[in-house]
């Protein structure tokens, strides 16, 4: 090849080359454009009332979950031990900064503050709820004067006490009969092994361990798939899926209505402190939401 070809062979390669870096070029500036962040057309510079949600396992053991656990790995919050984590987890969770504080109780909840009452101005010794010993004692850390009950009837339920007694059975009747939670199947099985291997974890890990697993992302996307996977749901057509939505997803839709309703302004900081199952839902539902600065328990 001579060395007048060689020359245009390099000058074409250089060209195409040039080329190729435009059309890359191009291309990424392209895809730069398409990867705008929502939140600056759905946010903004808005200032956002803050959300953290706290999932927890009933201290008081009121057996009325579906899950029953064994009296060998029940956690006495009441025990000096305990008591001595509860002020870790305390500390870790006032991070936070709260301004109102949300509990899973009926918006009536004088009685829960009867009890803080009695506490401070009496010295008589708080219940072993989550509620008085998480929720009270930050209500009195952060000297807030009130405290929000946000539990939820669901739907089903209220369909039901509200029909005629003496109306034929209907399909509401067929899924309220069942409610299609739990099951036989192996995967009903497999989260029966997990649950009391997280009920004997609680008895090993300190209160801040055990707050921090029970509140971490796939722990709480695996719990609620408990409902969706679970042998009852798998029913012939949509008995299960009704229910669910009927029940449990519905009564959890109506508890974040309920906490929307208790925020006021920007400047709110609102702990949610409900049982983990809720916060399952819950957690799904404010991080989708553009409203909320919401706030992951493990990133305090």
């Amino acid at each position: 090849m001579s060395i007048h070809c060689l020359s245009i062979s390099v000058i074409a390669l250089a060209l195409l080359s040039a080329c190729s870096s435009n059309q890359a070029l191009v291309y990424a500036q392209a895809n730069r454009t398409t990867r705008t962040d929502p939140d600056s057309f759905l946010v903004g510079r808005d200032s956002l009332p803050s959300v953290l949600l706290v999932g927890s396992w009933h201290f008081n053991y009121p057996g009325i979950d579906a899950h029953k656990i064994s009296e060998e790995d029940k956690v006495n919050i009441l025990s000096a031990r305990r008591q001595a984590e509860l002020s870790d987890l305390l500390d870790y969770i006032a991070r936070f900064k709260p301004t109102k504080i949300a509990v899973e109780g009926g918006r009536n909840s004088g009685y829960i503050l009867r009890r803080f009452e009695a506490w401070k101005k009496e010295g008589k010794a708080l219940g072993a709820s989550e509620t008085d010993q998480i929720a009270l004692r930050l209500l009195d850390r952060f000297k807030l004067d009130t405290l929000y009950g946000v539990d939820a009837y669901p739907l089903l339920l209220e369909l039901a006490n509200n029909r005629s007694k003496t109306a034929d059975s209907t399909y509401l009747d067929r899924i309220l009969a069942r409610h299609y939670f739990g099951g036989r199947n192996s995967i009903s099985q497999r989260y029966q092994q997990l649950y009391n291997y997280q009920d004997r974890q609680q008895t090993r890990l300190t209160l801040l361990e055990s707050f921090r697993y029970i509140n971490s992302e796939k722990v709480l996307n695996r719990g609620f798939g408990a409902y969706v996977s679970g042998g009852q749901f798998d029913a012939k057509r949509y008995e299960g899926a009704d229910a669910l939505s009927m029940f449990w997803f519905n009564r959890n839709l109506r508890i974040y209505r309920n906490i929307q309703n208790i925020i006021t302004s920007p400047r709110d900081r609102v702990l949610v402190l409900f049982g983990a199952g809720h916060v399952s839902i819950l957690n799904y539902l404010f991080a989708c939401s553009p409203q909320y600065k919401y706030i992951k328990f493990n990133d305090l």
